[in-house]
């Protein structure tokens, strides 16, 4: 049963292309949309994600958007878990699954597989949260090195939700993440059919602007509102991956700041913002450039939407 990504780094036109694509191939398939994308799985977040709206997710079906609350997680291993049932799915319908966006350690897991880890422990996860709130996530970065210098060398100091679980496996087993992966082989990789196509800049300067460009349109769209009434919920945290996601993050602090009447100027909250979309945009190219599988197109090419049409072509024998 085949499958096939549309993968790319922010703001490379995955979503436009995708809707795109379905209405050209209308006439000869039909094409459903899964989502590969970790902050488009949560309700109340439309904005900041740049989720698709109604009106598109009307014209094309798209699957694993809006499925749980930002008070709750969602794992590779519980996306693998449900891509693979839509695909199967979709295939029984008679259409076919193009799955769309940009998390890529998502994409690993589903065409590789998983490592076999504990299942994280939520009063662990809980302690380990409470210790980041009282320290900083440089500080339980510098514990984590303490116990497992070969994951915290990988690991960004302020990378909230890696270094969590680091230290959540090790006080749960007494086991360093990086003993765990190099004794757990990865699970069996699901027995479906993917191809990969890819969107990346030939230049990185246009993506820059696109993506400094999207950030603004967002605050034009009341992205503020939105991070507004998401706080005001009550039983949400900085801490909780929804509110770790690319813009939310940036967004949470600087209402901290404001509601101590200590506001920086909002210039400096979008810097920032921007900032950290393009060291995510950095990553997702990392990602990308070690599947050999994958085909890739400019995503700055006049022609991309023709070009990504005779790809999908050849994938879907239409």
């Amino acid at each position: 049963m085949k499958a096939v990504f549309i993968l790319g780094p922010t703001a490379s036109g995955k979503s436009s292309l995708a809707l795109w694509l379905a209405d050209a191939f209308k006439e000869q398939r039909q094409f459903e949309i899964i989502s590969v994308d970790s902050a488009l799985v949560y309700r109340g977040m439309d904005i900041g994600t740049a989720k698709p709206s109604l009106a598109e997710r009307q014209q094309v079906a798209h699957h694993l958007i809006d499925i749980i609350d930002p008070n709750e997680a969602y794992s590779a291993a519980r996306f693998v878990n449900d891509a693979s049932r839509m695909v199967r799915e979709i295939h029984a319908r008679g259409n076919f699954p193009l799955i769309v966006g940009g998390t890529m350690l998502y994409v690993k897991a589903l065409c590789d597989g998983l490592h076999d880890l504990p299942v994280s422990d939520p009063l662990v996860r809980a302690q380990v949260l409470h210790d980041a709130q009282q320290l900083g996530w440089p500080a339980m970065h510098e514990a984590l090195r303490q116990v497992d210098a070969v994951t915290a060398q990988r690991l960004a100091p302020n990378d909230a939700q890696r270094i969590s679980r680091a230290i959540e496996l090790y006080r749960q087993t007494g086991r360093s993440m990086s003993a765990w992966l190099a004794e757990t082989a990865p699970g069996p990789a699901t027995d479906l059919d993917f191809e990969i196509l890819s969107l990346e800049p030939s230049r990185r300067a246009p993506l820059h602007d696109r993506i400094a460009r999207r950030f603004q349109l967002m605050l034009e769209q009341g992205f503020m509102e939105e991070m507004r009434a998401l706080r005001a919920r009550g039983d949400l945290n900085a801490d909780l991956a929804s509110m770790r996601c690319v813009g939310y993050r940036q967004a949470w602090e600087w209402l901290d700041q404001e509601s101590e009447a200590k506001a920086p100027a909002i210039q400096k909250m979008i810097e920032q913002g921007v900032i950290a979309t393009r060291q995510l945009a950095k990553r997702q190219l990392t990602w990308l450039r070690s599947m050999p599988q994958r085909q890739v197109i400019d995503c700055l090419d006049q022609n991309l939407n023709a070009l990504a049409f005779e790809h999908l072509k050849k994938a879907v024998g239409a």
